[in-house]
């Protein structure tokens, strides 16, 4: 087990990557339901300033306690939309095996790969499913094969028309509760007879499964127009966030339906890797400093080498714990603590610190990744939208707006329940 020790981690007491259960704020503590993570995600966003270039750190060290404190709003936005949760994971083995060509890099592609279309030809009971079976990769043009209960339609489209079909009517309707398609165009498409259709639905069999590299890249892009029309705001509300999926897509438990043990019989392995370990051995022993934020070229590759990395690592963190279950006596596995004035059980620190030392450093090396990859995004965007001037926007206050709805994703955070699945911070 590697030991580093810099006294920079000491100053800023960074005691847990992705991990912890205190918010140490001015005025509160967090609620006992709060999940693991938001210490930690606030300190990853918080030393990825110091990675940024001198053009950008005044605007970014001057904003540095909003960067830090809202690296947490996506898990509080949990508690207010249902579609918030899918953005924080990809469950990429659910679609086949590492390192996964099946699962397409495109969003739109891999929605329509998995996705289907309801076509209603009379009475609602009246319904031909369209999905595609094959996408048909060709010297000079992609088709997809598509799967129908119908042999009167046609099996082959040029791949191209039916992503400009899903981009153009079904995309725009992502939150929607319900994707319906125009009649009309759905026609044209498959090339059915006029008024054969009475209505069009399409269905989404793709996001519950997450949608993390996907939503990285999207928000890279928006992060990008934020600096281009220089609106203060948005950058840094953007960046605070895209830090957060950053650093989920680095938790290897973030890349799997097994997220939490549950298929392998090791139930905690999530909060056990991503928050204890790190809790008890992080403030001593990590290296943070990780050199200077690098332009990402191919923004698609680079978050999917993140999720694709991750993921890797996925047997060892199973494998090791599994190993050591085995071979520790249950009595020396779980201690009882008190936290926030409650005796919580978790695993004691002698098994902790077996595991950690079996890692060998993969959460320190996760966490280096991710910090580096979070401040990599920032300055690709800036870079992208031509080196803005940062000068100027150094006093940027929040609009009353702005004030409103932080209060109301507080209070909803405060007092509901998660909306989608339960998947860590």
């Amino acid at each position: 087990m590697r030991s580093r020790i810099h006294s920079f981690a000491r100053r800023f007491g960074l005691i847990c990557f992705l991990g912890g259960l205190l918010y140490m704020g001015s005025s509160w503590i967090m609620p006992q339901k709060a999940e693991w993570g938001f210490f930690g995600h606030r300190r990853i966003n918080r030393m990825a300033v110091f990675t940024l270039p001198v053009e950008m750190m005044p605007f970014f060290r001057h904003h540095l306690e909003y960067l830090t404190d809202h690296a947490v709003d996506p898990d509080k936005r949990r508690y207010a939309t249902k579609h918030e949760a899918v953005r924080h994971y990809i469950d990429i083995d659910h679609w086949g095996e590492y390192p996964f060509t099946e699962v397409p890099r495109d969003w739109t592609e891999a929605l329509l790969r998995y996705g289907e279309l309801r076509l209603v030809t009379g009475s609602s009971a009246d319904t031909m499913s369209v999905k595609v079976s094959t996408i048909l990769r060709g010297s000079s043009t992609d088709t997809v094969l598509l799967q129908v209960n119908n042999p009167a339609l046609p099996l082959y489209l040029s791949l191209e028309d039916y992503k400009t079909f899903w981009d153009t009517y079904i995309l725009p309707q992502y939150y929607e509760d319900e994707w319906i398609v125009p009649v009309g165009p759905t026609t044209e498409l498959l090339g059915l007879p006029a008024n054969q259709l009475t209505a069009v639905r399409a269905i989404d069999h793709f996001s519950e499964y997450g949608i993390v590299p996907y939503h990285l890249e999207a928000t890279q892009a928006k992060l990008r127009q934020a600096f281009r029309r220089k609106d203060a705001r948005s950058i840094l509300r953007i960046c605070a966030e895209i830090g957060h999926y950053i650093g989920d897509a680095h938790v290897p438990l973030h890349t799997t339906e097994n997220y939490n043990g549950a298929l392998t019989d090791q139930v905690g392995i999530h909060a056990f890797w991503e928050s204890r370990l790190p809790e008890l051995f992080a403030d001593d022993g990590y290296d943070y400093f990780v050199g200077k934020a690098e332009y990402i070229r191919d923004k698609n590759d680079y978050f999917w080498n993140a999720v694709l990395d991750s993921h890797a690592l996925l047997d060892s963190v199973l494998n090791i714990e599994k190993r050591l279950s085995q071979t520790i006596p249950s009595d020396q596995q779980y201690c009882f603590e008190e936290r926030l004035g409650i005796s919580i059980r978790t695993q004691c620190e002698d098994y902790a610190a077996a595991y950690h030392q079996e890692m060998d450093g993969m959460v320190e090396d996760r966490m280096r990744d991710a910090i580096l990859a979070i401040g990599s995004a920032w300055f690709t965007a800036w870079v992208d939208a031509g080196q803005p001037d940062l000068n100027a926007l150094l006093d940027t206050k929040a609009s009353e707006d702005e004030l409103k709805e932080q209060q109301r994703l507080e209070q909803q955070y405060r007092a509901g329940e998660t909306k989608g699945r339960q998947h860590g911070s």
